[in-house]
C-alpha cells in the first residue's frame, strides 16, 4: 500500500513541510493542477478562496481503478479514520 497526497501549491513551501515534520509518505505538488481537474476536485471559484483543491480521499488499487472517493462540499469537511481504513481493507481483501 502506498499513500500519496496531492497539493496545489509551488514546492518551495511544502518541500519545508516536509522537512518540519517528516512526513511518511510521498507529494505530489500540482502546481498547474491538472491532477486536481483530472479527478474533478480543482475549485475555480469557491465562498472564501479560489484556486483551491476540495478536501478529497481517494482508494486506487493496483490495477488504477477507484475503489472509493471522498470529494467534500465545504473546506472543513474530511472522511473519518475508520471509513478510510474501512476502504482500504475492501481493496486488499
Amino acid at each position: 500500500m502506498q499513500v500519496v497526497a496531492v497539493v496545489a501549491q509551488t514546492s518551495e513551501p511544502v518541500r519545508r513541510y516536509i522537512e518540519e515534520t517528516g512526513l511518511p509518505f510521498n507529494i505530489l505538488v500540482d502546481e498547474t493542477r491538472d491532477v486536481l481537474k483530472a479527478y474533478d476536485v480543482w475549485h475555480a471559484v469557491g465562498v472564501f478562496a479560489w484556486n483551491i483543491a476540495r478536501p478529497a480521499a481517494f482508494v486506487i488499487d493496483r490495477t488504477g481503478a477507484i475503489r472509493y472517493s471522498f470529494i467534500a462540499d465545504r473546506q472543513e469537511e474530511f472522511p473519518s479514520h475508520e471509513e478510510i481504513l474501512t476502504a482500504l481493507q475492501h481493496v486488499s481483501t
